[in-house]
C-alpha cells in the first residue's frame, strides 16, 4: 500500500487525528492595534450580496473585507523590510508549508511574566530532551495565550507602557533564522514578536531575522496544548495572494490518535 493510501486509510479509520489550530475569523476576532502615527489594517467583515432574494434568488454569498494579517495568518518574507526582495505569499512553496511540529511549552514562565522572551537556551534545553529542531519543521511556542483569543483587550494586554505579550529575544530570533533549518515559527499571540518588541534591538527581531532569511511566521494559533512536543505534522494553508505579504490561513496538525 502506498504512503498516501495508508494515510487516507488511517484518517478514515480514526488512527490519525486532525487538530484545528485556527482561530475563527469574524468581525470580533482580536487584531493588532498599532499606535499613532501608524495605520492599521481593516478588521474582517462580511458584506451580504444576496441571500435567497432578488439579487440572488437561489443562493447566498458575500464579499469579504479584511487585512492580510488578521486572525490566524501567515507572514511572508516580503512583509518585512529585511525580506523585501523575498517571496510573497503566493510564492511560498507548498512543501515549505507542511512539516513536523516542535512544540515548546513556556506557559509556566508566561504566567509569571507576560513579557517573557524565548532565549536560545530554552530551545537548547528542549533539544536536549527531544532532539534537534526538525528540518523543514515549525517551532511552535506554546504560551497559553490562546485563552484570550476571543477578548481583544486581554489578547493585546496593553497599558500606558505598551502591549505585554510574550515573544522571542533578538539573539534567539537570529539563531533560529540563521542556524536552523526550520520553515518557520508559530505563536498563539497576535504577532510573531513580543508585544513591546519595538523596544528591542533590532525592533521586531522575529520579523527582521526570520522573514529576512526566508522563514515564515504563523500567528494566533489555538489548541497547542493538544499537541505533543514532537510527533505532529503541521499543515499551513494560506490563500495564494499574488503580491500578498500574508494571508489568513487554516492551520492543522495531524498526529497519531
Amino acid at each position: 500500500m502506498s504512503t498516501i493510501s495508508t494515510l487516507s486509510e488511517n484518517l478514515a479509520g480514526g488512527k490519525v487525528s486532525i487538530i484545528d489550530l485556527t482561530n475563527t475569523l469574524s468581525a470580533t476576532t482580536p487584531t493588532l492595534r498599532l499606535p499613532d502615527p501608524f495605520t492599521n489594517l481593516i478588521d474582517f467583515s462580511l458584506e451580504e450580496v444576496s441571500a435567497y432574494n432578488e439579487p440572488g434568488p437561489f443562493w447566498k454569498h458575500h464579499n469579504i473585507h479584511t487585512g492580510e494579517h488578521i486572525g490566524t495568518h501567515i507572514d511572508a518574507p516580503v512583509h518585512w523590510a529585511s525580506g523585501r526582495e523575498g517571496k510573497d505569499v503566493s510564492q511560498i512553496e507548498p512543501e515549505r508549508l507542511i512539516g513536523p511540529a516542535a512544540v515548546l511549552d513556556v506557559t509556566a514562565e508566561v504566567e509569571k511574566n507576560p513579557d517573557f522572551l524565548l532565549e536560545i537556551e530554552h530551545v537548547k534545553v528542549w533539544e536536549a530532551e527531544h532532539g534537534a529542531l526538525p528540518k523543514n519543521g515549525w517551532l511552535l511556542l506554546r504560551t497559553g495565550w490562546d485563552k484570550y483569543s476571543d477578548d481583544q483587550e486581554a489578547f493585546l494586554n496593553a497599558d500606558e507602557t505598551g502591549s505585554h505579550t510574550p515573544g522571542i529575544s533578538p539573539e534567539c530570533a537570529k539563531w533560529l533564522a540563521e542556524e536552523t533549518e526550520i520553515s518557520g515559527f508559530g505563536v498563539e499571540t497576535v504577532g510573531i514578536d513580543q508585544g513591546n518588541a519595538a523596544q528591542l534591538d533590532p525592533p521586531f527581531p522575529a520579523h527582521y531575522f526570520l522573514l529576512g532569511n526566508d522563514k515564515y511566521g504563523i500567528t494566533s494559533l489555538q489548541n497547542l496544548d493538544k499537541l505533543p512536543p514532537t510527533g505532529a505534522l503541521l499543515v499551513v494553508a494560506p490563500l495564494p495572494i499574488v503580491g500578498g505579504t500574508g494571508s489568513p490561513s487554516r492551520v492543522y496538525a495531524l498526529l497519531d490518535a
